[in-house]
């Protein structure tokens, strides 16, 4: 939920695979008393490395903080904000529908097509459509939907975003780094 006077951020945090660093990680918010919109944790492209990808409502001052604080972390490898434009953005939204209520009104079928999302289950009781998007539109399928009420459950992903950028950014610091060790040893 968009909060007044602040800009919707997103983190990307890379750090070794061990346990313990995301509750680090998302300390860091909590003592600012910033609310995570969206978490997502996973492999990145460079081996032994994960991904955080956090969005949160902040201006630059503190979202700058909260990257220095995050970086500072032992097992942090590097902490980057961005703005939306920056990055390619994907969630993926799930809908749990009443399908006797789907078989009987079909605009809910055209309004599914018609968001580009997919059914990808029916049963008797339920039935289940699928969508990949950007937020707002993933939120507005929901919204449309709701107006047949037919949505039983309704769930989105947390973001995954990669940068407009050739490769990650993390690398470059990497192989600095790595560049550096070489040659002190």
């Amino acid at each position: 939920m968009k909060e007044k006077g602040k800009k919707l951020y997103t983190l990307l945090v890379y750090s070794e695979n061990v346990a313990g660093i995301l509750n680090q990680v998302t300390a860091v918010f909590t003592r600012r008393q910033v609310n995570i919109e969206s978490l997502n944790v996973s492999a990145s492209s460079i081996p032994g490395v994960h991904k955080y990808t956090i969005t949160a409502w902040s201006d630059e001052d503190q979202i700058i903080r909260i990257a220095r604080q995050i970086e500072k972390k032992i097992d942090v490898v590097k902490a980057n904000y961005f703005t939306d434009d920056q990055l390619f953005i994907r969630e993926s939204g799930l809908y749990k529908l009443a399908t006797d209520k789907v078989m009987e009104n079909p605009e809910i079928s055209r309004t599914i097509r018609r968001f580009d999302a997919h059914i990808i289950e029916v049963n008797p009781t339920y039935t289940i459509a699928m969508k990949h998007g950007i937020t707002e539109d993933i939120i507005s399928l929901y919204r449309a939907l709701d107006a047949f009420g037919c949505v039983l459950q309704y769930t989105r992903s947390g973001r995954i975003a990669v940068t407009r950028g050739m490769q990650e950014q993390v690398s470059a610091f990497l192989e600095e780094r790595e560049q550096k060790t070489q040659e002190i040893g």
